[in-house]
């Protein structure tokens, strides 16, 4: 297993300071002194590079994004108020009424709302493809196609999409592929396999510990010769493009989306967030041979494993060719029938009953009575939500105590 050794190193020398204070500076003010009237012109035009209002960024949100943007090695990145904060400002920043989103895979039930029914209400439509689909999801591309969106991972239903073959059907078509990368950060390097948008959850597994919500959109840097973010599709970017040349889609994201919208990061969060970044590498690197040695383990104590770890699993293949760094905290337990998923998850003693993933701690959640409660029957079975489904994120907890403890609750 990958340690992500270079991780190590990196975030740990990014995050602390050599002069001064060595750990980050919380900078607590909504709103900023500009000195002088031209000062003030120079910041609103983008000519002087210091804080205007903490809605459009602070001096430890800025810390944070310049770590975010190089583990994904992107040209910039916004970190945002929550996860969901930095889905809708990395779509919203490209879409407007009349547009069309291809989305791919399992998806996270906020995500789906979002594109399901609240960008519906505005005149976006969505269609939806399993991980697989591809030729359908060729055939579907309009000219009023703006965006493909996929998760790394299916959340919950742990199927791995083709990253690659999928951005190369987005940027053969001249379209912007955004990837949800929340639950492999380190582990999968979305732009390195051809995607323009990464999105991320801090909340998860990069802050750790349940203390801060958060969430990060990393960007690519525009070409200086072709490029599709220069064609008509998306005409609004030649303004940006004109005034910050390879960073255009972070300008563009922030008057399109974060300054009318505001959902900003606050310092305390993106401090918090920080100090989750120094030990990153470490508790990812434990936490992914947990889950396989977990999911093993009760797979083959014949409980009903969902994890492309698996040899069952239909991803199984892709998973040791393209997922060598594992693929996440989390796997799913399928117990048949909603009865006895609720004994299970009351008899277990080490996992926290909770919507949350990518905890130090093991959690657990029956997703058919909680995030997916409101989604119809053929909703759910598209989503891969069965009445006996749990999600687990595993912690890092002695992988044999979970095992002990999961076995001990699955016998009531």
């Amino acid at each position: 297993m990958n340690n992500f050794e270079k991780y190590c190193t990196r975030f740990v020398q990014s995050v602390g300071n050599k002069e001064g204070a060595i750990s980050p500076t919380i900078t607590s003010s909504a709103s900023f002194g500009y000195g002088d009237a031209e000062t003030a012109e120079g910041i609103f035009n983008g000519s002087v590079k210091k804080p205007l209002y903490s809605r459009m960024g602070n001096p430890t949100t800025a810390k944070l994004e310049s770590i975010m943007a190089k583990m994904d090695e992107g040209v910039g990145a916004i970190a945002t108020s929550s996860g969901m904060g930095a889905t809708t400002l990395a779509t919203m920043s490209l879409l407007e009424c009349g547009d069309e989103i291809i989305s791919i895979g399992g998806l996270f039930g906020g995500t789906y709302a979002l594109f399901n029914e609240t960008l519906k209400r505005f005149g976006i439509k969505t269609t939806f493809f399993d991980v697989d689909e591809l030729e359908s999801i060729q055939n579907t591309i309009t000219k009023n196609t703006k965006i493909i969106f996929l998760e790394s991972v299916g959340n919950p239903n742990m199927r791995l999409p083709d990253i690659k073959a999928i951005a190369k059907i987005a940027n053969d078509a001249g379209i912007a592929l955004i990837v949800d990368n929340t639950v492999t950060p380190l582990s999968i390097s979305p732009l390195a396999l051809g995607a323009d948008i990464v999105v991320y959850s801090t909340t998860k597994i990069i802050s750790g510990n349940t203390s801060a919500l958060g969430g990060c959109a990393v960007f690519r840097a525009i070409n200086d010769g072709e490029d599709k973010f220069k064609n008509s599709r998306y005409s609004f970017l030649a303004k940006f493009i004109k005034g910050a040349g390879k960073m255009a889609l972070i300008p563009n994201a922030k008057k399109r989306a974060m300054r009318d919208l505001g959902m900003s990061a606050n310092a305390h969060a993106s401090y918090q967030t920080l100090l989750g970044l120094e030990t990153l590498p470490i508790r990812l690197s434990r936490i992914i041979e947990s889950v396989e040695k977990v999911a093993k383990v009760l797979s083959a104590k014949g409980l009903n494993i969902g994890h492309p770890c698996l040899e069952s699993h239909p991803h199984h293949e892709r998973y040791k060719s393209e997922f060598t760094n594992g693929c996440g905290m989390l796997f799913t337990i399928d117990m048949g029938s909603q009865e006895r998923a609720y004994k299970f998850i009351n008899s277990t003693k080490i996992a926290t009953i909770t919507a949350n993933i990518g905890d130090s701690r093991t959690l657990a959640l029956h997703m058919a009575t909680t995030i997916y409660s409101d989604f119809d029957a053929e909703t759910r079975k598209f989503l891969g939500i069965t009445d006996g489904l749990i999600r687990i994120s595993i912690g890092l907890e002695n992988p044999q105590d979970i095992i002990d403890d999961f076995l001990n609750a699955a016998k009531y």
